[in-house]
């Protein structure tokens, strides 16, 4: 265990606090058992490291972060950790990547059940089914979904530019205040730009080719490691994979038709259904649905986008379709904390069954939404709200 607090203590030495995201005060960290689930890459770990340095301080013995991927636990028990760290003052347990260790869930209902005074918290792929392991974990525990940054976390990670996150009507009825004061602050279209190519993913430095390389390493793993291992896809069919998320990068807003996606990758038509989803599980896809309540209209998707915008530039086998880009952003900041479905007419976006969205450049109309009811067009291009039309950019500061 010495080791552990070792590593802790050389990892916090290089954890900043000069980015400490929202989903941080959103969490019950005094909850007995939570769980943070995200995409590979989105920060989990870094999340779990700050608190631990802002609430904890370095060389303390009261929390204790642990990788169950590492080398320590291919000769340790969890649970042998788990009661000597107990027993030597320890108050908070923090559990990272906890899909790469087989018994998971069994050992940590153990401890929940065995140290009730002790806090426990864990993260894993946003594949795995955290609360449906071996162990029923879905009564004791709080879950947390994590996404990568918003268009507003960009901006003060990179350039230090701080403004508060804002609930989706606060947004919408005050619009022209929000767009002066952001404004005041920035060239918001000159960041909003940098942002859709190299944003999403909090490890970017400023180097382009380096970033996509990671990014691509990361769609890499997730493919050939996370599938196969979590969802038992068969190790044959990940190149057709690869080539299914090429075929959606390159292509305008993809409508669904799952027949000629069967013939282009040469996979079998449920085939491709099962491997949809679990790309959208693994937040590399943003299925959207017409109806998310009639669970009969769900066994396809009525519209196919990239999980976000980096994916899009990195995956692209050409330029990126600009209508494309726009609509892959919208739908990835506003599905984080929103019901978001696809309005087979009227609009691209259906929003928590009262707002509409339409998606466009600066001169796009508002024909297709015209004399409707809390409807907004989306657009690109421009810095002040007109009426109903919004800059896009201000979906990007919902959290």
């Amino acid at each position: 265990m010495e080791r552990l607090f070792e590593k802790q203590n050389r990892l916090l030495r290089f954890t900043s606090l000069k980015l400490v995201r929202s989903l941080m005060n959103d969490i019950n960290w005094d909850a007995p058992l939570l769980a943070i689930r995200g995409a590979r890459g989105v920060g989990k770990t870094t999340l779990m490291l700050q608190y631990i340095k802002k609430h904890y301080g370095m060389n303390t013995n009261e929390a204790l972060y642990c990788d169950l991927g590492g080398l320590y636990f291919t000769t340790h028990n969890l649970l042998e950790l788990a009661d000597a760290f107990y027993k030597n003052g320890g108050k908070h347990l923090f559990l990272d990547e906890v899909h790469k260790y087989p018994t998971w869930s069994i050992e940590i209902k153990e401890i929940y059940d065995s140290y009730p005074d002790m806090r426990v918290v864990f993260s894993g792929s946003s594949l795995l089914q955290l609360l449906n392991g071996d162990a029923d974990l879905s009564r004791r525990c709080v879950p947390y979904t994590m996404q990568g940054l918003s268009f507003r976390e960009f901006l003060m990670l990179y350039y230090d530019i701080k403004v508060a996150p804002g609930k989706i009507d606060e947004l919408l009825a005050n619009a022209d205040d929000i767009c002066v004061t952001i404004n005041q602050m920035c060239r918001p279209l000159q960041y909003f730009r940098e942002y859709l190519k190299h944003g999403y993913y909090p490890f970017y430095m400023r180097n382009d080719q380096d970033y996509d390389v990671v990014v691509e390493n990361v769609v890499n793993y997730i493919i050939e490691i996370e599938l196969t291992q979590l969802c038992g896809v068969n190790v044959e069919n990940l190149r057709k994979i690869k080539s299914l998320l090429s075929v959606i990068a390159s292509s305008q807003p993809f409508e669904v038709n799952i027949s000629n996606l069967s013939a282009t990758t040469g996979l079998q038509r449920n085939t491709v259904i099962n491997y949809l989803i679990h790309l959208q599980h693994a937040r590399l896809l943003n299925l959207m649905y017409s109806d998310l309540v009639n669970m009969k209209r769900m066994q396809k998707p009525d519209k196919i986008y990239l999980g976000n915008t980096n994916l899009l530039h990195v995956l692209s086998l050409g330029d990126v379709v600009v209508g494309t880009e726009r609509e892959t952003f919208v739908a990835n900041q506003l599905g984080y904390q929103h019901k978001v479905e696809y309005p087979l007419s009227n609009g691209d976006f259906h929003v928590d069954d009262k707002y509409r969205f339409e998606v466009g450049g600066r001169s796009k109309s508002f024909a297709q939404i015209a004399n409707m009811p809390d409807s907004y067009i989306l657009a690109d291009d421009i810095e002040m709200p007109v009426g109903n039309k919004l800059p896009i950019w201000l979906v990007g500061f919902l959290y």
